[in-house]
């Protein structure tokens, strides 16, 4: 006699994944909270907080005090104990860190680099980076897994990635090198893409359920879109290229490249090369910029800031977002002159489809990229947080 499994327990591991990511994503701080939120009775969210507090993955707290009646609600807030490490490598640099749940940041390394790595190089200085971060994280740490945030197309049903054009890398399975070099389950998606979940999980699209976002790093433009609360992956996993789209331009003069993609036109590495800047992070970069009296930055400036406006009105045209994310560099563009900005997209696009739409930049800065792959990363844990008990 074959015993199928018992589907009492499917819905208790359902359950504990709603508890856990209530708590992570920030939606539910109390036991009161819970309740309403899942519609479950109280004894049994009283029995999936303990059951994920035995597990390592939360931790109860005092409840505070406040203008109810009764006993104050028990808090529930997500335990330190679980991280994850995510990784951004670029043409320039490699970045880790080690990241929480609740998309906490606790330890950031970048590790600059001469030239654009090879799949090889940048894996082994992953590994280098990985083992860094173990050393220095505080505590004993049970580490779940390696999220990748790839500038390129990454392949989601295995993590090949396809094509990393400004890295040069084609048709590589990246994922299952880092994994090997690290001994740690990986998993990988394009950037920009992670970047759009992050800022909608906990940045300035939190609570927004149609978010387009575009990222501006080293290694060009990527983009990301949220539609109906869900990240839009695409057939494959390859949605959201707007980079490599070719905006109209007004003017002959705005362009800077012969039948350009607009990574090519709205580029780091000029504004780069106007402020007289070999290398510089984005901080480094915006700082430069944002201070500089010098006519050609501003030229370059109000240039690439009239063709990004192309491209965002294209996207509001598509996807007729509530609020519209620009990250990395972008955000210079948008800190620069926002009202120029805002004028010249609305200028381009269909009333209807700007009525409402908000341009904001970035609310996670520098993190963006790696809380999204530290999403990427903890996945399997919050899909099946039972999971957990397997992980050392």
């Amino acid at each position: 006699m074959v015993i199928g499994p018992d589907p009492a327990d499917g819905v208790r591991r359902r359950n504990l994944a709603r508890v856990l990511d209530l708590v992570h994503h920030g939606e539910a701080r109390t036991r009161s909270d819970l309740t309403a939120s899942t519609g479950l009775n109280r004894s049994t969210v009283g029995a999936l907080v303990a059951e994920l507090s035995a597990l390592g993955l939360l931790v109860e707290t005092q409840g505070e005090s406040s203008n109810r009646v009764g006993r104050p609600s028990p808090g529930v807030r997500v335990a330190k104990d679980p991280v994850v490490i995510a990784v951004n490598p670029e043409i320039d640099a490699i970045t880790a860190a080690v990241v929480g749940l609740a998309g906490r940041v606790e330890l950031r390394i970048r590790r600059p680099l001469a030239e654009r790595p090879s799949p090889a190089e940048a894996t082994r200085v992953i590994a280098d980076l990985v083992g860094e971060l173990r050393e220095q994280a505080l505590g004993q740490r049970r580490f779940v897994g390696i999220g990748l945030a790839i500038p390129g197309l990454v392949r989601s049903s295995d993590g090949v990635v396809r094509l990393a054009p400004h890295l040069e890398w084609r048709e590589e399975p990246f994922t299952d090198a880092v994994s090997e070099a690290t001994g740690l389950p990986a998993a990988a998606r394009n950037d920009a893409g992670l970047g759009a979940l992050a800022e909608h999980l906990f940045g300035v699209g939190r609570g927004v359920d149609e978010l387009v976002y575009l990222n501006g790093g080293a290694s060009g433009i990527g983009g990301g879109v949220v539609v109906r609360g869900h990240l839009l992956t695409g057939a494959h996993g390859y949605a959201g290229e707007f980079g490599h789209n070719r905006p109209g331009v007004a003017s002959l003069d705005d362009r800077a490249t012969e039948h350009g993609e607009l990574e090519d036109e709205v580029s780091r590495a000029r504004l780069l090369n106007v402020a007289g800047l070999t290398g510089a992070d984005e901080p480094e970069l915006r700082a430069a910029l944002l201070g500089s009296t010098d006519p050609a930055v501003r030229d370059e400036l109000a240039r690439q800031q009239r063709l990004l406006a192309v491209a965002l009105s294209n996207a509001i045209n598509v996807f007729n977002p509530e609020l519209v994310v620009l990250g990395g560099f972008l955000s210079t563009l948008l800190a620069w002159d926002g009202a120029a900005l805002e004028s010249a997209v609305r200028a381009s696009t269909l009333p209807a489809a700007w009525e409402g739409v908000r341009i904001s930049a970035a609310g996670l800065a520098e993190d963006r990229l790696l809380i999204g792959a530290a999403e990427l990363a903890f996945d399997r844990i919050l899909r099946d947080p039972s999971q957990f008990e397997s992980v050392r």
